[in-house]
C-alpha cells in the first residue's frame, strides 16, 4: 500500500522521468490530490507536463516542485540501478530521491494528513508541479506563471521543495537565490603558420591579459544576505586541430552568479569595458538564465523555523547560496518565497540517496508547517 512517504518516494523513483519527461508521476499525484478535494488544472506544452491544484479560498499558500530528474549518466558507475529504488542500511538510493521526489512525497503525505485532520481549514491551498525544472524550463513554471499573471492570480506564500540542507535535515532555509548570467566571447585573430607569428594574430596570446584581469576582478563584496558576485569560465576553445597553425579565433564561455548588488547591464558593461581596454576585437552573446530574488519578510521563515525546531530541535541557517530554482518565476505573483527540502549532498551525483528517517521527518515538518500556516 502506498500509505507512507517511503513507499511513495520509491514509486516515483521507479518512473524514469528524465527532464522534461514526466511519464506518469503527475498522474499519480493528481489522483491523490483529487481525493483530497483539490481542483486540478493541467498546462501541458509539448513534452512538458504541468499542473496546478487548488483547494479553498482566501489567503493562499503554494507548494512548488518538479517531477523531472537529471540523467543518471553512466549507470555502470551506480552501485544500484538508479530507477530501481533500494533501501540499504536505512538509506534509500535512486535518481530523484533527494532532488526532489522525496520532498514531493513528503509534501503529499503532509497534505493528506493535514487535510484529514483539518478538512475545514482557512485559506487557499495550492500545488504547482512541472516536469521541466532540470532542463531549460521553457515550457515549465515560466510559461505557467505567465498564464497565472494574466489571470491576476496572487500567491501570498510559497514553499519550494528543493534540497536545501547541507549537513543535517533542517539546517538551512533559503529565502532567495542569486541570478545567473552566461556569456560567450569570440576573440578574433588572424590564422597563420605557427613558424611565422608576425604574419598572424594569435587570439590566445592577445586574450591572456584580459583573462587574468577578469578572473581577478572584484565585482562586489556581497551583503548580509548574498555572497559576492562570482565569475567562472567553464570553457575555452579554438578552431585549431593542428600543432602548426595559429587559430583564427578564441571562444570563451563563462557564467556569473550575481547578487542584487549587480544588474545584468552593469555586468555586461564591465565585461565590455575590460575587453576594449585590452584592445581585443570580439563579438559577445549573452543569455540570462535567472534574475536574483529575495524574500525579506520574516513570517514564512519564522513559521518554518518553528516547525523545524519542533521536529529536529535545531535552528536553521537562512541563506541564499546554491544554484537557481523555479522560485524565481514566482516573484511577480508571490509575496514570500522560501525553499526547504532534503539534504543536497548527493543531488545530481552517482548514487543519489536519502536517509529514510529524513523522509519521515520532512513530512512531519511540512505537516506542522501547514498547521501553522492555515490554522
Amino acid at each position: 500500500m502506498l500509505n507512507n512517504v517511503l513507499n511513495i518516494t520509491k514509486k516515483l523513483i521507479s518512473i524514469p522521468s528524465i527532464t522534461p519527461e514526466d511519464l506518469g508521476c503527475q498522474k499519480f499525484l493528481i489522483s491523490r490530490l483529487k481525493k483530497c478535494g483539490f481542483f486540478i488544472e493541467e498546462f501541458n506544452f509539448k513534452n512538458t507536463k504541468n499542473f496546478l491544484a487548488s483547494k479553498g479560498t482566501g489567503r493562499s499558500f503554494l507548494f512548488l516542485g518538479h517531477t523531472d530528474v537529471v540523467s543518471p549518466g553512466d549507470i555502470k558507475k551506480w552501485n544500484t540501478d538508479p530507477f530501481v529504488p533500494q533501501v540499504i542500511e536505512n538509506v534509500l538510493y535512486g535518481r530523484g530521491s533527494s532532488d526532489m521526489k522525496g520532498a514531493i512525497s513528503a509534501m503529499l503525505i503532509a497534505t493528506e494528513r493535514f487535510l484529514k485532520k483539518n478538512p475545514y481549514h482557512l485559506g487557499r491551498f495550492l500545488w504547482l508541479i512541472t516536469s521541466d525544472e532540470e532542463g531549460n524550463g521553457t515550457n515549465g513554471i515560466r510559461k505557467v506563471i505567465k498564464i497565472l499573471e494574466k489571470r491576476k492570480e496572487k500567491i501570498n506564500f510559497c514553499l519550494v521543495g528543493e534540497p536545501t540542507n547541507e549537513m543535517l535535515l533542517g539546517d538551512c532555509i533559503k529565502n532567495g537565490r542569486r541570478g545567473s548570467l552566461s556569456g560567450k566571447i569570440n576573440v578574433e585573430g588572424i590564422q597563420g603558420h605557427i613558424a611565422y607569428p608576425t604574419l598572424s594574430k594569435n587570439p590566445i596570446h592577445m586574450s591572456l591579459k584580459f583573462l587574468n584581469e577578469i578572473t581577478k576582478y572584484v565585482w562586489d563584496y556581497g551583503n548580509d544576505f548574498f555572497l559576492p558576485t562570482q565569475f567562472q569560465i567553464y570553457n575555452i576553445f579554438t578552431n585549431n586541430f593542428s600543432n602548426n597553425i595559429i587559430p583564427s579565433f578564441l571562444q570563451i564561455e563563462f557564467n556569473f552568479r550575481f547578487s542584487p548588488l549587480q544588474t545584468v547591464q552593469s555586468l555586461q558593461n564591465i565585461v565590455n569595458f575590460l575587453l576594449k581596454k585590452n584592445n581585443l576585437q570580439y563579438t559577445i552573446q549573452w543569455k540570462l538564465h535567472a534574475k536574483p530574488f529575495f524574500s525579506s519578510s520574516k513570517f514564512l521563515i519564522n513559521t518554518l523555523s518553528k516547525s523545524i525546531y519542533q521536529i529536529m530541535k535545531i535552528k536553521p541557517r537562512i541563506t541564499t547560496t546554491g544554484g537557481t530554482s523555479d522560485g524565481r518565476f514566482l516573484t511577480k505573483i508571490s509575496d514570500e518565497i522560501i525553499e526547504f527540502g532534503l539534504k543536497n549532498t548527493t543531488i545530481h551525483q552517482v548514487n543519489e540517496c536519502v536517509h529514510v528517517v529524513d523522509l519521515k521527518n520532512l513530512s512531519q515538518i511540512y505537516e506542522n508547517f501547514l498547521s501553522l500556516i492555515f490554522l
